[in-house]
Protein backbone atom coordinates (compact mmCIF):
# COMPACT_ATOMS: atom_id res chain seq x y z
CA UNK A 1 0.00 0.00 0.00
CA UNK A 2 1.26 3.38 -1.25
CA UNK A 3 1.75 5.63 1.96
CA UNK A 4 3.33 9.23 2.79
CA UNK A 5 5.20 9.16 6.20
CA UNK A 6 3.43 5.95 7.47
CA UNK A 7 0.25 7.38 6.18
CA UNK A 8 -2.08 5.64 3.43
CA UNK A 9 -2.68 7.94 0.04
CA UNK A 10 -5.90 8.24 -0.98
CA UNK A 11 -6.48 6.39 -3.93
CA UNK A 12 -3.74 3.69 -2.89
CA UNK A 13 -5.96 0.63 -2.95
CA UNK A 14 -6.19 0.79 -6.56
CA UNK A 15 -2.44 -0.55 -6.77
CA UNK A 16 -1.58 -1.91 -3.54
CA UNK A 17 -2.67 -4.13 -0.73
CA UNK A 18 -3.13 -3.45 2.88
CA UNK A 19 -2.80 -5.28 6.12
CA UNK A 20 -5.81 -6.48 7.40
CA UNK A 21 -4.28 -5.68 11.07
CA UNK A 22 -4.40 -1.76 10.00
CA UNK A 23 -7.92 -1.57 9.01
CA UNK A 24 -10.27 -0.01 11.28
CA UNK A 25 -13.98 -2.80 12.24
CA UNK A 26 -16.63 -2.63 14.27
CA UNK A 27 -15.27 -5.80 16.04
CA UNK A 28 -12.46 -3.80 17.55
CA UNK A 29 -14.27 -0.67 19.03
CA UNK A 30 -12.72 0.48 22.72
CA UNK A 31 -15.14 0.48 25.37
CA UNK A 32 -15.36 4.09 25.41
CA UNK A 33 -16.43 3.63 21.70
CA UNK A 34 -18.85 1.00 22.74
CA UNK A 35 -19.84 3.28 25.90
CA UNK A 36 -20.71 5.87 23.29
CA UNK A 37 -22.77 3.96 21.07
CA UNK A 38 -25.02 2.91 23.99
CA UNK A 39 -25.56 6.38 25.50
CA UNK A 40 -26.40 7.53 21.91
CA UNK A 41 -28.82 4.37 21.36
CA UNK A 42 -30.08 4.83 25.17
CA UNK A 43 -31.00 8.16 24.22
CA UNK A 44 -32.46 7.89 20.54
CA UNK A 45 -34.76 5.04 22.10
CA UNK A 46 -35.71 6.79 25.33
CA UNK A 47 -35.95 9.89 23.88
CA UNK A 48 -36.41 10.22 20.23
CA UNK A 49 -38.45 7.00 19.02
CA UNK A 50 -41.24 7.47 21.28
CA UNK A 51 -41.78 11.50 20.00
CA UNK A 52 -41.62 9.93 16.11
CA UNK A 53 -44.80 11.01 15.26
CA UNK A 54 -44.40 14.57 16.26
CA UNK A 55 -41.38 15.09 15.19
CA UNK A 56 -42.29 13.82 11.40
CA UNK A 57 -45.19 16.91 11.70
CA UNK A 58 -42.36 19.02 12.10
CA UNK A 59 -42.84 20.14 15.87
CA UNK A 60 -39.41 22.91 15.22
CA UNK A 61 -39.65 23.19 19.50
CA UNK A 62 -39.55 18.95 20.02
CA UNK A 63 -36.71 18.98 17.45
CA UNK A 64 -35.26 21.65 19.29
CA UNK A 65 -35.34 20.30 22.78
CA UNK A 66 -33.84 17.09 21.32
CA UNK A 67 -31.30 18.42 20.32
CA UNK A 68 -30.21 20.45 23.44
CA UNK A 69 -30.85 16.93 25.06
CA UNK A 70 -28.34 15.85 22.88
CA UNK A 71 -25.83 18.20 23.28
CA UNK A 72 -25.98 18.03 26.76
CA UNK A 73 -25.07 14.42 26.47
CA UNK A 74 -22.08 15.59 24.33
CA UNK A 75 -23.44 14.15 21.17
CA UNK A 76 -23.61 17.00 19.27
CA UNK A 77 -19.72 17.80 20.32
CA UNK A 78 -18.22 14.74 19.41
CA UNK A 79 -16.04 16.52 16.67
CA UNK A 80 -15.75 19.66 18.51
CA UNK A 81 -12.38 20.13 19.93
CA UNK A 82 -11.97 20.17 23.89
CA UNK A 83 -10.55 23.76 23.88
CA UNK A 84 -13.68 24.85 22.37
CA UNK A 85 -16.61 22.54 24.57
CA UNK A 86 -16.65 19.82 23.08
CA UNK A 87 -15.63 16.24 23.55
CA UNK A 88 -12.73 16.27 20.42
CA UNK A 89 -13.35 12.24 20.17
CA UNK A 90 -12.02 10.26 17.05
CA UNK A 91 -13.42 9.59 13.74
CA UNK A 92 -14.56 5.93 14.30
CA UNK A 93 -16.30 7.26 17.53
CA UNK A 94 -18.44 10.37 15.96
CA UNK A 95 -18.99 7.71 13.26
CA UNK A 96 -20.76 5.33 15.79
CA UNK A 97 -23.26 8.08 16.63
CA UNK A 98 -23.91 8.84 13.57
CA UNK A 99 -24.91 5.08 12.20
CA UNK A 100 -26.32 5.06 15.81
CA UNK A 101 -28.65 7.98 15.24
CA UNK A 102 -29.69 6.72 12.19
CA UNK A 103 -32.82 5.28 13.94
CA UNK A 104 -33.94 8.84 14.56
CA UNK A 105 -35.42 9.49 11.10
CA UNK A 106 -35.47 12.63 10.23
CA UNK A 107 -34.20 13.94 13.68
CA UNK A 108 -30.71 12.26 12.72
CA UNK A 109 -30.99 14.63 9.39
CA UNK A 110 -31.42 17.72 11.87
CA UNK A 111 -28.74 17.24 13.50
CA UNK A 112 -26.06 15.38 11.16
CA UNK A 113 -26.56 18.44 9.63
CA UNK A 114 -26.22 20.61 12.39
CA UNK A 115 -22.61 18.50 13.89
CA UNK A 116 -21.44 18.27 9.98
CA UNK A 117 -21.61 20.46 7.63
CA UNK A 118 -23.17 23.17 10.01
CA UNK A 119 -20.15 23.00 12.74
CA UNK A 120 -17.40 21.49 10.73
CA UNK A 121 -16.69 24.49 8.90
CA UNK A 122 -15.79 26.57 11.92
CA UNK A 123 -13.86 23.59 13.30
CA UNK A 124 -11.72 23.42 10.32
CA UNK A 125 -11.45 27.05 8.79
CA UNK A 126 -12.38 29.13 11.62
CA UNK A 127 -10.30 31.96 13.43
CA UNK A 128 -9.66 31.44 16.45
CA UNK A 129 -11.91 34.21 18.00
CA UNK A 130 -14.56 32.35 15.88
CA UNK A 131 -14.13 29.22 17.08
CA UNK A 132 -14.57 30.77 20.67
CA UNK A 133 -17.82 32.56 19.69
CA UNK A 134 -19.47 29.61 18.12
CA UNK A 135 -18.00 26.52 19.22
CA UNK A 136 -18.79 26.05 22.79
CA UNK A 137 -22.74 26.83 22.17
CA UNK A 138 -22.92 24.65 18.91
CA UNK A 139 -21.46 21.54 20.93
CA UNK A 140 -24.37 22.05 23.42
CA UNK A 141 -27.40 22.88 20.85
CA UNK A 142 -27.73 26.49 22.44
CA UNK A 143 -27.08 27.41 18.89
CA UNK A 144 -28.05 25.65 15.92
CA UNK A 145 -26.27 25.62 12.41
CA UNK A 146 -27.38 24.51 8.98
CA UNK A 147 -25.05 24.82 5.71
CA UNK A 148 -26.38 27.19 2.72
CA UNK A 149 -24.51 26.07 -0.51
CA UNK A 150 -27.45 24.94 -2.90
CA UNK A 151 -29.05 27.91 -5.21
CA UNK A 152 -32.27 28.16 -7.61
CA UNK A 153 -29.23 27.68 -10.65
CA UNK A 154 -26.28 25.93 -8.89
CA UNK A 155 -26.70 22.60 -7.39
CA UNK A 156 -23.68 20.29 -8.33
CA UNK A 157 -21.90 23.24 -9.80
CA UNK A 158 -21.23 25.26 -6.66
CA UNK A 159 -19.32 27.61 -8.36
CA UNK A 160 -21.82 28.63 -10.40
CA UNK A 161 -23.42 30.43 -7.33
CA UNK A 162 -24.75 33.85 -8.27
CA UNK A 163 -25.08 35.14 -4.31
CA UNK A 164 -22.88 37.79 -3.66
CA UNK A 165 -21.06 39.29 -1.31
CA UNK A 166 -19.47 42.97 -1.69
CA UNK A 167 -17.32 44.91 1.54
CA UNK A 168 -19.40 48.35 2.56
CA UNK A 169 -17.21 51.45 2.00
CA UNK A 170 -16.54 52.00 5.97
CA UNK A 171 -14.68 48.21 5.60
CA UNK A 172 -17.25 46.78 8.30
CA UNK A 173 -19.79 44.95 6.56
CA UNK A 174 -20.09 42.49 3.73
CA UNK A 175 -23.44 43.40 1.65
CA UNK A 176 -25.06 39.45 0.74
CA UNK A 177 -27.52 39.68 -1.68
CA UNK A 178 -28.90 36.74 -3.57
CA UNK A 179 -31.03 33.23 -2.04
CA UNK A 180 -30.08 29.56 -1.24
CA UNK A 181 -32.38 26.65 -1.71
CA UNK A 182 -33.28 23.51 0.28
CA UNK A 183 -31.43 24.04 3.69
CA UNK A 184 -31.89 21.58 5.83
CA UNK A 185 -32.57 22.91 9.34
CA UNK A 186 -33.39 26.64 8.14
CA UNK A 187 -36.65 26.96 9.90
CA UNK A 188 -34.62 27.17 13.81
CA UNK A 189 -30.98 27.48 13.12
CA UNK A 190 -29.15 30.33 14.43
CA UNK A 191 -26.43 30.62 12.11
CA UNK A 192 -25.74 29.96 8.36
CA UNK A 193 -22.67 28.85 6.83
CA UNK A 194 -23.33 31.11 3.67
CA UNK A 195 -21.08 31.07 0.66
CA UNK A 196 -21.46 33.92 -1.79
CA UNK A 197 -19.27 35.81 -4.74
CA UNK A 198 -17.19 38.83 -3.27
CA UNK A 199 -17.72 41.43 -6.00
CA UNK A 200 -19.31 38.74 -8.07
CA UNK A 201 -16.08 36.81 -8.98
CA UNK A 202 -14.43 35.32 -5.33
CA UNK A 203 -16.47 32.17 -3.93
CA UNK A 204 -16.17 33.08 -0.14
CA UNK A 205 -17.63 31.61 2.79
CA UNK A 206 -19.51 33.56 5.70
CA UNK A 207 -21.04 32.57 8.95
CA UNK A 208 -24.40 34.56 9.02
CA UNK A 209 -26.68 34.86 12.29
CA UNK A 210 -30.57 35.04 12.16
CA UNK A 211 -32.34 38.17 12.42
CA UNK A 212 -30.00 39.97 10.39
CA UNK A 213 -31.92 43.31 8.67
CA UNK A 214 -32.65 42.12 4.94
CA UNK A 215 -31.95 38.00 5.79
CA UNK A 216 -35.39 35.87 5.61
CA UNK A 217 -36.91 32.80 5.05
CA UNK A 218 -39.12 30.85 2.79
CA UNK A 219 -41.89 28.26 3.63
CA UNK A 220 -41.34 24.93 4.47
CA UNK A 221 -40.63 22.46 1.24
CA UNK A 222 -43.02 19.98 0.96
CA UNK A 223 -41.12 16.96 0.50
CA UNK A 224 -41.31 13.00 -0.39
CA UNK A 225 -39.53 12.23 2.91
CA UNK A 226 -37.34 13.22 5.52
CA UNK A 227 -41.04 15.05 6.23
CA UNK A 228 -39.59 16.02 10.13
CA UNK A 229 -36.20 18.20 9.15
CA UNK A 230 -37.27 21.45 8.15
CA UNK A 231 -36.23 22.47 4.37
CA UNK A 232 -36.67 26.17 3.48
CA UNK A 233 -35.04 28.77 1.11
CA UNK A 234 -33.22 31.59 2.33
CA UNK A 235 -33.13 34.98 0.80
CA UNK A 236 -30.54 37.86 1.17
CA UNK A 237 -31.58 41.44 0.22
CA UNK A 238 -28.70 43.81 1.55
CA UNK A 239 -27.90 41.90 4.16
CA UNK A 240 -24.83 43.61 6.47
CA UNK A 241 -22.77 40.45 7.81
CA UNK A 242 -19.62 41.66 10.11
CA UNK A 243 -16.61 41.95 8.07
CA UNK A 244 -14.58 39.50 10.67
CA UNK A 245 -17.75 36.74 10.01
CA UNK A 246 -15.71 36.26 6.68
CA UNK A 247 -14.83 32.12 7.23
CA UNK A 248 -11.52 31.39 5.73
CA UNK A 249 -9.98 33.51 2.78
CA UNK A 250 -11.88 35.30 0.42
CA UNK A 251 -11.81 33.28 -3.07
CA UNK A 252 -10.99 30.42 -1.09
CA UNK A 253 -14.59 29.21 -0.17
CA UNK A 254 -14.16 26.07 -2.42
CA UNK A 255 -11.41 24.63 -0.09
CA UNK A 256 -14.36 25.14 2.19
CA UNK A 257 -17.09 23.64 0.60
CA UNK A 258 -15.56 20.54 -1.10
CA UNK A 259 -13.61 19.35 1.81
CA UNK A 260 -16.98 19.47 4.53
CA UNK A 261 -18.60 18.23 1.34
CA UNK A 262 -16.38 15.21 1.70
CA UNK A 263 -17.12 15.10 5.57
CA UNK A 264 -21.00 14.87 4.88
CA UNK A 265 -20.87 12.34 2.05
CA UNK A 266 -18.87 9.88 4.49
CA UNK A 267 -21.07 10.64 7.37
CA UNK A 268 -24.32 10.14 4.79
CA UNK A 269 -22.65 6.64 4.24
CA UNK A 270 -22.82 6.23 8.27
CA UNK A 271 -26.02 6.79 8.71
CA UNK A 272 -27.06 4.78 5.34
CA UNK A 273 -25.23 1.74 7.80
CA UNK A 274 -27.66 2.36 10.31
CA UNK A 275 -30.66 2.34 8.55
CA UNK A 276 -29.90 -0.74 6.47
CA UNK A 277 -29.96 -2.33 10.57
CA UNK A 278 -32.89 -1.20 11.23
CA UNK A 279 -34.57 -2.43 7.87
CA UNK A 280 -32.86 -5.79 8.45
CA UNK A 281 -34.33 -5.93 12.26
CA UNK A 282 -37.94 -4.44 10.94
CA UNK A 283 -37.84 -7.27 7.58
CA UNK A 284 -36.77 -10.48 9.77
CA UNK A 285 -39.16 -9.79 12.85
CA UNK A 286 -42.33 -9.32 10.75
CA UNK A 287 -40.95 -12.02 8.23
CA UNK A 288 -40.91 -14.50 10.91
CA UNK A 289 -44.47 -13.55 11.90
CA UNK A 290 -46.10 -13.17 9.06
CA UNK A 291 -47.80 -16.31 7.84
CA UNK A 292 -49.07 -17.36 4.06
CA UNK A 293 -49.92 -21.07 2.95
CA UNK A 294 -49.90 -22.34 7.19
CA UNK A 295 -45.95 -20.89 6.94
CA UNK A 296 -43.89 -18.35 8.60
CA UNK A 297 -42.71 -16.86 5.18
CA UNK A 298 -39.20 -16.31 6.66
CA UNK A 299 -39.04 -20.17 5.54
CA UNK A 300 -39.81 -19.34 1.66
CA UNK A 301 -36.40 -19.61 0.45
CA UNK A 302 -36.71 -16.51 -1.71
CA UNK A 303 -38.05 -14.30 1.72
CA UNK A 304 -34.39 -15.94 2.98
CA UNK A 305 -32.52 -14.85 -0.15
CA UNK A 306 -33.51 -11.14 0.47
CA UNK A 307 -32.51 -11.10 3.80
CA UNK A 308 -29.29 -12.77 3.13
CA UNK A 309 -28.60 -10.25 0.68
CA UNK A 310 -29.81 -7.14 2.73
CA UNK A 311 -27.65 -8.88 5.75
CA UNK A 312 -24.36 -9.23 3.32
CA UNK A 313 -25.19 -5.30 1.72
CA UNK A 314 -24.96 -3.53 5.31
CA UNK A 315 -22.10 -5.95 6.03
CA UNK A 316 -20.30 -4.46 3.06
CA UNK A 317 -21.28 -0.54 3.98
CA UNK A 318 -20.40 -1.30 7.39
CA UNK A 319 -16.55 -2.58 6.90
CA UNK A 320 -15.90 0.67 4.22
CA UNK A 321 -17.65 3.21 6.38
CA UNK A 322 -15.01 2.23 9.43
CA UNK A 323 -12.49 1.35 7.16
CA UNK A 324 -12.71 5.20 6.13
CA UNK A 325 -13.09 5.91 9.58
CA UNK A 326 -9.94 4.81 10.65
CA UNK A 327 -7.83 6.41 7.33
CA UNK A 328 -9.37 10.29 9.09
CA UNK A 329 -8.07 9.23 12.56
CA UNK A 330 -4.60 8.51 11.21
CA UNK A 331 -4.68 11.63 8.99
CA UNK A 332 -5.66 14.13 11.67
CA UNK A 333 -4.43 12.71 14.81
CA UNK A 334 -1.90 15.63 15.00
CA UNK A 335 -3.85 18.40 14.02
CA UNK A 336 -3.76 20.91 16.55
CA UNK A 337 -6.70 22.97 16.04
CA UNK A 338 -5.74 26.00 17.71
CA UNK A 339 -3.38 26.80 15.53
CA UNK A 340 -3.54 29.41 12.66
CA UNK A 341 -3.29 26.79 9.92
CA UNK A 342 -5.40 24.43 10.99
CA UNK A 343 -7.52 25.01 8.47
CA UNK A 344 -5.34 24.55 6.11
CA UNK A 345 -3.62 21.12 7.42
CA UNK A 346 -7.48 20.16 7.89
CA UNK A 347 -8.45 20.99 4.33
CA UNK A 348 -5.13 18.59 3.05
CA UNK A 349 -6.40 15.65 5.58
CA UNK A 350 -9.50 15.25 3.91
CA UNK A 351 -9.01 16.10 0.74
CA UNK A 352 -6.56 12.74 1.15
CA UNK A 353 -9.75 10.68 0.95
CA UNK A 354 -11.94 12.39 -1.29
CA UNK A 355 -12.66 9.46 -3.46
CA UNK A 356 -13.14 7.47 -0.41
CA UNK A 357 -15.65 9.59 0.73
CA UNK A 358 -17.54 9.96 -3.14
CA UNK A 359 -17.43 5.73 -3.03
CA UNK A 360 -18.64 5.46 0.47
CA UNK A 361 -22.02 8.26 -0.16
CA UNK A 362 -22.32 5.99 -3.97
CA UNK A 363 -22.22 2.77 -2.68
CA UNK A 364 -24.04 3.49 0.71
CA UNK A 365 -27.09 5.19 -1.04
CA UNK A 366 -27.71 3.22 -3.76
CA UNK A 367 -26.89 -0.40 -0.70
CA UNK A 368 -29.58 1.02 1.36
CA UNK A 369 -32.05 2.11 -1.33
CA UNK A 370 -31.83 -2.08 -2.80
CA UNK A 371 -32.11 -3.19 1.54
CA UNK A 372 -34.99 -0.83 2.07
CA UNK A 373 -36.33 -1.62 -1.29
CA UNK A 374 -36.33 -5.42 -0.41
CA UNK A 375 -37.70 -4.70 3.19
CA UNK A 376 -40.93 -3.33 1.57
CA UNK A 377 -41.12 -6.03 -0.36
CA UNK A 378 -40.75 -8.49 2.39
CA UNK A 379 -43.56 -6.81 4.41
CA UNK A 380 -46.01 -6.87 1.04
CA UNK A 381 -49.05 -4.90 0.71
CA UNK A 382 -48.01 -3.55 4.83
CA UNK A 383 -45.03 -2.41 3.15
CA UNK A 384 -46.69 0.94 1.65
CA UNK A 385 -48.64 1.89 4.62
CA UNK A 386 -47.35 4.22 6.61
CA UNK A 387 -48.26 2.79 10.27
CA UNK A 388 -45.48 0.65 9.48
CA UNK A 389 -41.99 2.23 9.62
CA UNK A 390 -40.34 0.38 6.98
CA UNK A 391 -42.42 2.50 4.64
CA UNK A 392 -41.24 5.45 5.75
CA UNK A 393 -37.44 4.16 5.77
CA UNK A 394 -37.89 3.64 2.27
CA UNK A 395 -38.59 7.23 1.30
CA UNK A 396 -36.17 8.55 3.31
CA UNK A 397 -33.67 6.77 1.72
CA UNK A 398 -34.47 8.18 -1.37
CA UNK A 399 -32.86 11.54 -0.33
CA UNK A 400 -29.04 10.05 0.16
CA UNK A 401 -28.65 9.65 -3.80
CA UNK A 402 -29.03 13.43 -4.13
CA UNK A 403 -27.60 14.69 -1.32
CA UNK A 404 -23.74 16.03 -0.69
CA UNK A 405 -23.67 15.55 -4.02
CA UNK A 406 -25.35 13.18 -7.05
CA UNK A 407 -24.37 9.82 -7.34
CA UNK A 408 -23.52 10.92 -10.93
CA UNK A 409 -21.50 13.76 -9.93
CA UNK A 410 -19.53 11.58 -7.57
CA UNK A 411 -19.22 8.91 -10.19
CA UNK A 412 -17.15 11.53 -12.44
CA UNK A 413 -15.04 12.43 -9.40
CA UNK A 414 -13.83 9.07 -8.49
CA UNK A 415 -11.54 8.68 -11.60
CA UNK A 416 -10.94 12.03 -11.92
CA UNK A 417 -9.77 12.59 -8.45
CA UNK A 418 -7.60 8.97 -8.69
CA UNK A 419 -6.35 10.96 -12.16
CA UNK A 420 -5.29 14.01 -10.88
CA UNK A 421 -3.46 12.38 -8.24
CA UNK A 422 -1.39 10.06 -10.88
CA UNK A 423 -1.03 13.23 -13.04
CA UNK A 424 0.58 14.67 -9.89
CA UNK A 425 3.01 12.02 -8.88
CA UNK A 426 1.41 11.05 -5.64
CA UNK A 427 0.20 7.74 -7.34
CA UNK A 428 2.29 5.05 -9.76
CA UNK A 429 -0.91 4.84 -11.17
CA UNK A 430 0.05 5.35 -14.91
CA UNK A 431 3.21 3.36 -14.41
CA UNK A 432 1.57 0.68 -13.41
CA UNK A 433 -1.08 0.25 -16.18
CA UNK A 434 2.04 0.39 -18.85
CA UNK A 435 4.01 -2.63 -16.75
CA UNK A 436 0.79 -4.34 -17.29
CA UNK A 437 0.24 -4.38 -20.53
CA UNK A 438 3.11 -6.54 -21.27
CA UNK A 439 2.28 -8.87 -18.84
CA UNK A 440 -1.47 -9.25 -20.42
CA UNK A 441 0.11 -10.10 -23.34
CA UNK A 442 1.99 -13.29 -21.97
CA UNK A 443 -0.01 -16.47 -21.45
CA UNK A 444 -1.68 -16.68 -17.66
CA UNK A 445 -1.63 -20.21 -16.33
CA UNK A 446 -4.29 -21.38 -13.91
CA UNK A 447 -4.10 -20.83 -10.24
CA UNK A 448 -5.03 -23.13 -7.46
CA UNK A 449 -6.31 -21.69 -4.28
CA UNK A 450 -5.06 -22.94 -0.77
CA UNK A 451 -6.85 -20.99 2.23
CA UNK A 452 -9.83 -19.71 3.17
CA UNK A 453 -10.89 -16.54 0.79
CA UNK A 454 -7.86 -17.04 -1.28
CA UNK A 455 -9.69 -17.03 -4.36
CA UNK A 456 -11.71 -13.72 -3.55
CA UNK A 457 -8.19 -12.26 -2.19
CA UNK A 458 -7.49 -13.26 -5.90
CA UNK A 459 -10.06 -11.85 -8.03
CA UNK A 460 -9.54 -8.44 -6.06
CA UNK A 461 -6.46 -8.08 -7.43
CA UNK A 462 -7.37 -8.94 -10.77
CA UNK A 463 -10.19 -6.28 -10.68
CA UNK A 464 -7.45 -4.19 -9.89
CA UNK A 465 -5.63 -5.01 -13.07
CA UNK A 466 -9.00 -4.83 -15.30
CA UNK A 467 -9.05 -1.21 -14.14
CA UNK A 468 -5.49 -0.43 -14.53
CA UNK A 469 -5.98 -2.12 -18.19
CA UNK A 470 -9.45 -0.31 -19.21
CA UNK A 471 -8.11 3.09 -17.64
CA UNK A 472 -4.81 2.87 -19.53
CA UNK A 473 -6.67 2.43 -22.75
CA UNK A 474 -8.97 5.66 -21.92
CA UNK A 475 -6.09 7.62 -21.20
CA UNK A 476 -4.22 6.56 -24.28
CA UNK A 477 -7.09 7.15 -26.55
CA UNK A 478 -9.09 10.21 -25.08
CA UNK A 479 -6.10 11.99 -23.15
CA UNK A 480 -7.70 15.43 -21.57
CA UNK A 481 -11.15 14.77 -23.41
CA UNK A 482 -11.29 11.88 -21.40
CA UNK A 483 -13.51 14.00 -19.03
CA UNK A 484 -16.25 14.47 -21.86
CA UNK A 485 -16.63 10.62 -21.73
CA UNK A 486 -18.87 10.22 -18.96
CA UNK A 487 -20.13 6.83 -20.00
CA UNK A 488 -16.59 5.63 -19.34
CA UNK A 489 -15.73 7.78 -16.87
CA UNK A 490 -18.96 6.30 -14.62
CA UNK A 491 -17.86 2.85 -15.72
CA UNK A 492 -14.09 3.29 -14.32
CA UNK A 493 -15.62 4.41 -11.16
CA UNK A 494 -17.87 1.73 -10.89
CA UNK A 495 -15.27 -0.78 -10.44
CA UNK A 496 -13.29 1.52 -8.26
CA UNK A 497 -16.35 1.49 -5.96
CA UNK A 498 -16.75 -2.70 -6.13
CA UNK A 499 -13.22 -3.22 -5.62
CA UNK A 500 -13.04 -0.81 -2.59
CA UNK A 501 -16.16 -2.46 -1.03
CA UNK A 502 -14.90 -5.62 -2.13
CA UNK A 503 -11.99 -5.47 -0.25
CA UNK A 504 -12.98 -3.95 2.68
CA UNK A 505 -15.47 -6.38 3.34
CA UNK A 506 -12.37 -8.78 2.44
CA UNK A 507 -9.89 -7.07 4.95
CA UNK A 508 -12.04 -7.04 7.83
CA UNK A 509 -13.29 -11.18 7.53
CA UNK A 510 -9.54 -11.83 7.04
CA UNK A 511 -8.76 -9.86 10.29
CA UNK A 512 -12.12 -11.46 12.12
CA UNK A 513 -10.79 -14.80 10.93
CA UNK A 514 -7.25 -14.30 12.11
CA UNK A 515 -8.01 -13.55 15.48
CA UNK A 516 -11.43 -15.59 16.31
CA UNK A 517 -10.78 -18.31 14.06
CA UNK A 518 -13.03 -19.72 11.51
CA UNK A 519 -16.30 -20.77 13.52
CA UNK A 520 -17.00 -17.38 14.61
CA UNK A 521 -16.09 -15.80 11.64
CA UNK A 522 -18.33 -18.31 9.41
CA UNK A 523 -21.06 -15.65 8.46
CA UNK A 524 -18.56 -12.77 7.40
CA UNK A 525 -16.77 -15.67 5.60
CA UNK A 526 -19.71 -16.44 3.63
CA UNK A 527 -20.92 -12.98 2.86
CA UNK A 528 -17.76 -11.65 1.76
CA UNK A 529 -17.00 -14.88 -0.19
CA UNK A 530 -20.91 -14.23 -1.87
CA UNK A 531 -20.11 -10.60 -2.28
CA UNK A 532 -16.89 -10.30 -4.29
CA UNK A 533 -18.02 -12.59 -6.78
CA UNK A 534 -21.62 -9.91 -6.99
CA UNK A 535 -18.41 -7.70 -7.30
CA UNK A 536 -16.16 -9.45 -9.79
CA UNK A 537 -19.13 -9.95 -12.31
CA UNK A 538 -19.86 -6.12 -11.93
CA UNK A 539 -16.24 -5.14 -12.88
CA UNK A 540 -16.60 -7.44 -15.67
CA UNK A 541 -19.46 -6.07 -17.03
CA UNK A 542 -18.58 -2.38 -16.60
CA UNK A 543 -15.32 -3.19 -18.29
CA UNK A 544 -16.97 -4.77 -21.65
CA UNK A 545 -19.15 -1.65 -22.02
CA UNK A 546 -16.30 0.64 -21.21
CA UNK A 547 -13.52 -1.33 -24.08
CA UNK A 548 -17.04 -1.81 -26.10
CA UNK A 549 -17.49 2.13 -26.37
CA UNK A 550 -13.35 2.61 -27.11
CA UNK A 551 -12.84 0.28 -29.63
CA UNK A 552 -14.27 -1.99 -32.05
CA UNK A 553 -13.43 -4.54 -34.91
CA UNK A 554 -10.34 -6.82 -34.12
CA UNK A 555 -8.93 -4.12 -31.54
CA UNK A 556 -11.97 -5.08 -29.80
CA UNK A 557 -12.25 -8.60 -29.90
CA UNK A 558 -8.20 -8.53 -29.05
CA UNK A 559 -9.22 -6.42 -26.01
CA UNK A 560 -11.81 -8.72 -24.72
CA UNK A 561 -9.88 -11.98 -25.11
CA UNK A 562 -7.38 -10.05 -22.20
CA UNK A 563 -10.24 -9.32 -20.39
CA UNK A 564 -11.43 -12.58 -20.64
CA UNK A 565 -8.18 -13.81 -19.00
CA UNK A 566 -8.56 -11.74 -16.05
CA UNK A 567 -12.20 -12.78 -15.59
CA UNK A 568 -11.79 -16.81 -15.03
CA UNK A 569 -12.88 -17.72 -11.44
CA UNK A 570 -14.64 -21.00 -10.12
CA UNK A 571 -18.51 -21.45 -9.69
CA UNK A 572 -19.76 -21.29 -6.28
CA UNK A 573 -22.63 -22.49 -5.10
CA UNK A 574 -24.20 -19.19 -3.92
CA UNK A 575 -27.94 -20.69 -3.09
CA UNK A 576 -26.32 -22.72 -0.81
CA UNK A 577 -24.43 -19.90 1.01
CA UNK A 578 -27.13 -17.29 1.20
CA UNK A 579 -29.32 -19.70 2.46
CA UNK A 580 -26.70 -20.07 5.28
CA UNK A 581 -26.66 -16.25 5.68
CA UNK A 582 -30.65 -16.33 6.01
CA UNK A 583 -30.50 -19.03 8.18
CA UNK A 584 -28.26 -16.67 11.03
CA UNK A 585 -30.41 -13.51 9.94
CA UNK A 586 -33.68 -15.10 10.50
CA UNK A 587 -32.82 -16.94 13.93
CA UNK A 588 -31.80 -13.54 15.26
CA UNK A 589 -33.73 -11.22 13.61
CA UNK A 590 -31.38 -8.77 13.31
CA UNK A 591 -28.35 -7.73 10.91
CA UNK A 592 -25.92 -10.53 11.84
CA UNK A 593 -22.18 -9.98 11.25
Amino acid sequence: MTTTHGKIIGGSFMIGDLDPARVATPEHFSEEQRMIGSVTRDFIEGEVVPHDEHIEKLDYDLTLKLMRKAGELGLLGADVPEQFGGLGLDKVSSTIISETLAKGSSFALSIGAHVGIGTLPIVFFGTPEQKQTYLPKLATGELIAAYCLTEPTSGSDALGAKTTARLSEDGKHYILNGSKLYITNAGFADIFIVYAKVNGTDFSAFIVEKGLPGFTLGPEEKKMGIKGSSTRPLFFEDVHVPAENLLGEIGKGHLIAFNILNIGRFKLAAGCVGAGKEAIGLAAKYAGTRQQFNTPIAKFPLIGKKLAEMNMMTYVMESMVYRTAGLFDEALQDLDYSAPDSGAKAAKAIAEYALECSINKVFASEALSFVVDEGVQIHGGYGYIQEYKIERIYRDARINRIFEGTNEINRLLIPGTLLKKALKGELPLLQKAQALQSELLSLMPGQVFDGVLAEEAHLIAMAKNIFLMVGGIAVQKYQLDLEKEQEVLAGLADIMIQVFAAESALLRTRKLLAEAGESKAANAIDMTQVFVRQAFDIVESRAKEALAAMESGDTLRTQLSVLKKLTRQNPVDTVAVKRRIAARVIKGEKYIV
